[in-house]
């Protein structure tokens, strides 16, 4: 069974939760309500082998794309990180553990998301370090979800995308969070949906458009690409690891360029229907929802 397979399963079982889940499955992190407070939690995992390669990664490079993977979700839902949590499976004979450690807590403290606790064991197998990420949605504009995008916004992209693993930009990448902030401060409601790319461009956009029932058109002229991409839109949108925010905007775009530089670009539109697809130069439609990575796809 394919990942998006089994996390559609998922969702559709966990329909109409009770409090204090105000928004479950099927966004970058869940939304609950404590008292008159929202709060996002959102969990991911760093597998050893999966997500890098023990011969080639530092443990510097280890420890900060453990932490920024879920910090990068608390951005695509337009939040701040307050504090997380590791549960670390340590492959069995680890000697590094300590210094792991205190540059996970380096990473978590610059980005303002300390560690407040977690857990240890010992495997056999690989290295596996899970953190969970607690945050707040943004003050004015709340939690931003993958639902809500409406025919006729415009599909947006924060800097550029492809060639993230042979570059090794996916260790090093910086979460979108300033980006996420002034988006949120500039737009507030007209910035009705959002993701952060890890997957794909083809297939996360996807997931806004199924999650809102919309059609999503990507132009491939549009597409701002690194070097590394050589042009191929087609590899720069499926091989993922850009995280990358990319998001819909109802009405004016904001400006080309984010306070800190953050290049915005105009990528596509939302239209009526479903699905997302890719317009190439000769005016081909091509579907893109399956572009990207997918666990156990064959």
């Amino acid at each position: 069974m394919r990942e998006s397979e089994l996390l559609a399963l998922i969702e559709l079982r966990s329909q109409d939760l009770p409090a204090p889940v105000i928004v479950g499955p099927g966004d970058d992190a869940a939304v609950l309500l404590f008292g008159a407070a929202q709060v996002l939690v959102t969990v991911d995992q760093l597998v050893e082998g999966r997500h890098y390669e023990q011969a080639s990664a530092t443990l510097d490079q280890i420890a900060r794309k453990a932490m920024a993977r879920g910090v990068s979700d608390i951005a695509a839902m337009g939040g701040r990180p307050a504090c997380a949590f590791v549960a670390a499976s340590l492959r069995a004979g680890f000697t590094e553990a300590d210094e792991l450690f205190e540059r996970m807590s380096f990473w978590a403290n610059t980005w303002s998301c300390p560690l407040a606790g977690g857990d240890i064991a010992v495997v056999d197998g690989p290295t596996v370090l899970s953190v969970t990420v607690i945050g707040s949605p943004h003050p004015g504009r709340g939690a931003v979800l993958r639902r809500t995008a409406r025919p006729g916004d415009r599909l947006m992209v924060t800097g550029r995308l492809g060639g993230s693993l042979e570059s090794g930009r996916h260790l090093a990448f910086e979460p979108r969070l300033a980006e996420s902030a002034w988006l949120c401060d500039e737009l507030g409601d007209r910035l009705s949906a959002m993701i952060d790319l890890s997957d794909g461009l083809g297939l996360d956009t996807s997931r806004i458009a199924k999650a809102s029932g919309v059609r999503i058109e990507i132009d491939a002229a549009a597409l701002p690409l690194h070097d590394e991409a050589h042009g191929d839109w087609r590899a720069a949108i499926s091989a993922g690891e850009d995280y990358e925010l990319c998001f819909t905007v109802a009405g004016e775009p904001p400006a080309d360029t984010a306070p800190n530089g953050t290049s915005m670009t105009t990528i596509g539109r939302v239209l009526e229907g479903e699905g997302c697809f890719v317009r190439t130069d000769d005016g081909e439609t091509i579907d893109v929802a399956d572009l990207g990575w997918d666990h156990n796809a064959k």
